[in-house]
């Protein structure tokens, strides 16, 4: 196990960067703890996939340091860092079985026999294959085949960290969620450093303690699922974390606060105090649908909106609403009543978000 630190790491694939634009991965310092089950989340082409193959090894980085447990590793190849690492399509050996699959790593390190037999039987075990350790890797199934590559990197005590990327793509959705409450057992059980790549949520979250989001090669956001969720600290996190995301409506300064169009919004006095402080370009403020609050009927302060469309989920629904020009999402419980033609909402100080130049402008407590 290992502390990752990457230390002012950038990296390009321009041989002549000439601005942020060039960069894969903008300049950043990051801390994954030792023993940590973290999650590296964001669309496609934020630089995922660069961030972790500069990690194992298999990318040099531009500028700055990859350190573990304080040591620099730049220079050090993937193997001698001791890496797992689990990619997108499961790496086996179609004509070895199982348990010479599994046993290979242990017979490289030139390892006794008895105990890599051991070895292999403990992570066969925890992975469910003692009834496959027999059978050619060729005649096993995707998901079979996933499990294999991933009982590689753990079936080695002296792994440093084991770095998944997108591992359950190929594998069918039925049997997915099945494998990720394996791998947080697996976390659980041997408490190795294990960074999970992914571009679902759902699979960030039902793995990681804490989640790092990626946007434009930059991580814009590290911490739990509750924190993204309740509390997202730039706007991409807002609109990419949640189904659907946060409704994020373009502002600008007025007397007390913000407006957009004629719909004014308080602002408490240490934001508007904040906000005088600061330089910006533009203002945005955002609220989940989850939060925003639905009124019964006409209530005194209340917004009034018109339905545009109400989506049926089961458990519960999706309210399409237009307020003074602006198209805004609301989640309502099973049980509650659907509006009509006409909505009355507000959005409750504690879940209204303001953000400048995109980032989450935050007061002292």
């Amino acid at each position: 196990m290992a502390e990752i630190r990457l230390q002012n790491l950038a990296h390009s694939y321009s041989r002549e960067p000439q601005g942020p634009e060039d960069y894969a991965i903008r300049e950043m310092t990051h801390v994954w703890e030792q023993g940590g089950a973290y999650a590296l989340l964001g669309p496609s082409g934020c630089g995922k996939s660069t961030l972790l193959n500069i990690i194992s090894g298999l990318l040099v980085p531009s500028e700055g340091q990859v350190m573990f447990d304080m040591r620099e590793v730049n220079e050090l190849s993937p193997q001698e860092r001791n890496i797992a690492q689990v990619f997108q399509f499961p790496v086996v050996y179609d004509t070895m079985t199982v348990f010479d699959n599994l046993a290979f790593p242990l017979r490289n390190q030139g390892m006794a026999e008895p105990r890599v037999m051991s070895k292999v039987h403990e992570i066969a075990e925890v992975l469910d294959l003692h009834p496959l350790l027999h059978r050619k890797a060729s005649n096993l199934t995707a998901d079979e085949k996933q499990k294999v590559s991933m009982g590689r990197g753990l079936v080695r005590d002296d792994v440093s960290a084991i770095l998944f990327d997108e591992p359950l793509t190929v594998i069918d959705p039925h049997l997915k969620w099945k494998l990720r409450r394996k791998l947080k057992q697996i976390h659980e059980q041997f408490n190795i450093t294990m960074v999970y790549v992914t571009h679902d949520q759902l699979e960030a979250s039902t793995f990681a303690d804490k989640i790092a989001v990626m946007y434009g090669g930059q991580i814009v956001q590290f911490g739990t699922p509750r924190e993204l969720f309740e509390r997202p600290s730039h706007t991409f996190v807002g609109y990419f974390i949640g189904s659907p995301g946060m409704n994020l409506i373009n502002v600008s300064l007025c007397e007390g606060g913000v407006q957009f169009a004629d719909t004014r919004l308080p602002l408490s006095p240490a934001l508007n105090t904040r906000l005088a402080e600061m330089n910006w370009q533009t203002l945005k403020v955002g609220i989940r649908p989850e939060f925003v609050h639905v009124w019964d009927g006409p209530y005194e302060g209340a917004l009034c909106g018109d339905v545009v469309h109400v989506e049926d989920l089961g458990t519960y629904k999706i309210l399409t609403l237009r307020l003074d020009g602006q198209v805004l999402k609301v989640r309502l419980q099973e049980d509650q009543p659907v509006p009509q033609q006409q909505v009355y909402l507000s959005f409750p100080a504690q879940w209204l978000m303001l953000y400048a130049d995109d980032y989450l402008v935050e007061v002292a407590p």
